[in-house]
């Protein structure tokens, strides 16, 4: 399953808090997929463990402006735990090729370009679209379309939010989802409320956003490990590896 989140910022090799999971090298690596790509270099073998894990890839360009922060240039990840040395390449390379939002990087753009690679973990399954944490937490959500939804029982008092009886029209989808990583909330400024509502939108859904609505959501919770290098970096880091 891949996914598209929002414009994550990123810093230049940095580990973010519980960063022990993810390493450079799996950054160093997702480069040298892209890197050869481009070239037609040979990739060099990856040497870190081969675990699985959930994972996203995010490419951000560097400004030139010091203070400014980096600019999103393609991020698309896998909920499905992927064996690291074929889905950090793999996604690297989906996040620079195959993400709708941008054009396909090119080689001109390498030296800007900084890579984020996220793994996935602690996922947990909330027991309310508000039981998760803002800082610490990204967001899985996945609700069906309200004509599908049962309704109340009538000795339910009802919400003062409760959903209008004028919905959109059942088209063929019917199932909606949508995700947030756990940095990007922050940075947005939202609480949980507008996090979930611009969840709902970003999948897709184009009706009024309810009470009702909201409580039909399945939310899952998880954690991200990031780790952040710029291109200096990975030079330095191939360049290492190829004089040995």
């Amino acid at each position: 399953m891949s996914l598209l989140p929002s414009d994550p910022a990123a810093g230049r090799i940095t580990p973010e808090s519980g960063s022990d999971v993810c390493r450079p090298e799996h950054c160093f690596h997702a480069f040298d997929a892209l890197y050869c790509a481009l070239t037609k270099a040979q990739p060099l073998e990856p040497a870190f463990p081969n675990g699985k894990y959930p994972l996203f890839v995010t490419w951000n360009t560097r400004s030139s402006r010091p203070g400014r922060a980096p600019r999103l240039r393609g991020c698309i990840g896998s909920f499905e735990a992927l064996p690291l040395w074929d889905g950090v390449p793999e996604y690297a390379l989906i996040s620079a090729f195959r993400d709708s939002r941008f054009r396909k990087i090119d080689k001109s753009e390498l030296s800007s370009l900084e890579c984020c690679v996220s793994l996935l973990t602690d996922f947990e399954d909330a027991t309310s679209y508000l039981d998760w944490t803002v800082g610490v937490h990204g967001i899985y959500i996945t609700f069906s379309h309200p004509s599908l939804l049962q309704s109340n029982s009538a000795s339910e008092a009802p919400s003062p939010l409760s959903s209008s009886p004028y919905l959109p029209r059942l088209a063929s989808k019917q199932t909606f989802t949508a995700t947030y990583l756990p940095d990007v909330i922050p940075e947005q400024g939202w609480d949980k409320i507008e996090a979930v509502d611009s969840a709902i939108t970003k999948a897709g859904w184009t009706g009024r956003i309810t009470e009702d609505l909201r409580r039909s959501i399945k939310l899952r919770r998880y954690q991200s490990k990031p780790y952040t290098v710029s291109w200096d970096d990975y030079i330095q880091w191939r360049e290492s590896q190829t004089a040995e």
